[in-house]
């Protein structure tokens, strides 16, 4: 069987994990991919089902057209299989010869040797029936989550959806314990790698094309991270200090932990905390990698009774877990496994984890309440409450060029600047609270 069968059976294979048994990209994805034993076979299964799932409802409806006759859900990995075919010929530069015959024999190495004319049929089919004009936008988006952001951003909607639809930039952090990124970015020329600097996060560099994470010089010595830049301006709003004692409640994966302690320097009191053991797990390794220490902890943040000391924080960064629909460009699935419901239950975890962290604020800390949605209901709503309830909470303007202000906080829309979508609002504790 040749290799390019087996990279479209892969790419399929993590279609179906994620549509049909409900898995996530960054879960199905590596497993999936390890199959694979060339760098360029796995970059062509990724690539085929990062595509499938950005374009999946408008995909499913042109298969659904092609193939009247719906699939047994038993078979839904030649259903993926299809699509990324699909994929191939509407999408993608592949020759169409050389996509047909060899998702044919994928239908083959999935054990289905009885879908192999199916699939050879449908592909001559969609041929032969081109593929209208690129899809509305809207079309690639369910129909609540389009309604949802039209009622939030009306003005933005197109814009908005178009650029969750886009493919996000490699984005990079340099360790600015070991150097500056003026001279990462002669580092990276040198390599031959174009990039530019981020236009509002002081250690943000662009790379113009993507590249191979592994091929970035120094990566494994410490000198760089790979963040996009609005998840870059979270730690540089708080502005850790050296000597101050600082809570990071929601640390995993470590991006900002390590940011913070990037940003003050040696003598910053941190604490990291997350309540899966599997993520803290990428805490430490970044932080390894970093030359970097904290204290790092297995605990939720909403229970401050069970790990809590008593002394309390000068500045806490809460990055509250979300729906994450500000970055849908990186994560695709987001589209397919996100529901209603689950706006509701976020809210829920935001407004608890508020209410617990904030009594171990210190009188004149400061808290940054952020996360990676464009929903208001995860954001100025979830904030509104809190200060309703919590008279002595004031609310600190953000100062920047970045994104636009809200009510109380300030939001940067996916694309933004080349950005993904994130929402910040700094909270003070007055001195005398």
């Amino acid at each position: 069987m040749s290799e390019g069968a087996a990279a479209r059976v892969v790419g399929a294979r993590i279609v179906a994990a994620v549509v049909d048994e409900g898995r996530s990209l960054a879960e199905a994805a590596p497993r999936a991919l390890r199959e694979l034993s060339g760098e360029r076979d796995r970059a062509f299964a990724q690539a085929c089902a990062y595509g499938v799932l950005r374009h999946y409802h408008a995909l499913h409806a042109r298969l659904a057209a092609l193939m009247p006759k719906p699939l047994r859900r038993k078979d839904a990995d030649v259903e993926a299989l299809l699509l990324v075919g699909l994929y191939q010929l509407d999408h993608l530069a592949t020759a169409p010869h050389g996509a047909v015959s060899a998702t044919v024999e994928g239908a083959r190495m999935l054990g289905k040797p009885w879908a192999s004319r199916l699939v050879n049929g449908v592909l001559r089919n969609a041929q032969r029936r081109p593929a209208g004009p690129p899809a509305l936008a809207e079309s690639e988006f369910p129909p609540w989550l389009v309604e949802r952001l039209r009622g939030d951003w009306p003005d933005a909607l197109e814009t908005l959806l178009v650029a969750s639809n886009a493919h996000a930039p490699l984005t990079l952090r340099v360790n600015r314990l070991r150097g500056t990124r003026d001279t990462y970015a002669q580092a990276l020329a040198a390599a031959g790698i174009e990039a530019q600097p981020g236009r509002h996060a002081s250690a943000a560099l662009r790379l113009a094309t993507g590249v191979a994470v592994q091929a970035l010089p120094g990566l494994e010595e410490g000198l760089v991270s790979v963040q996009d830049e609005a998840a870059q301006l979270a730690a540089e709003i708080l502005a850790p200090r050296a000597g101050e004692r600082v809570l990071d409640a929601c640390a995993a994966p470590g991006g900002k932990t390590a940011q913070l302690l990037e940003i003050a320097g040696p003598g910053l009191d941190l604490t990291a905390l997350d309540q899966a053991a599997p993520r803290l797990a990428r805490v430490h390794e970044n932080l390894t990698r970093l030359g970097l220490a904290c204290t790092v902890r297995e605990a939720d943040a909403g229970a401050p009774e069970q790990w809590w000391d008593g002394r309390p924080f000068d500045a806490i960064l809460l990055d509250a877990p979300c729906t994450a629909l500000g970055v849908m460009r990186r994560h695709p699935d987001i589209r397919l496994r996100r529901m209603p419901e689950d706006v509701d239950a976020a809210r829920a975890a935001q407004a608890r984890l508020l209410t617990a962290l904030w009594p171990l604020l210190a009188p004149g800390g400061r808290l940054l309440y952020v996360t990676c949605s464009v929903l208001r209901a995860e954001n100025d709503d979830v904030v509104a409450a809190f200060l309703a309830a919590t008279p002595a909470a004031r609310v600190q303007p953000i100062a920047g060029a970045f994104g636009r202000a809200t009510l109380h906080g300030r939001q940067v829309l996916p694309g933004d600047d080349d950005m993904d979508g994130f929402y910040y609002c700094l909270i003070n504790k007055p001195p005398t609270a």
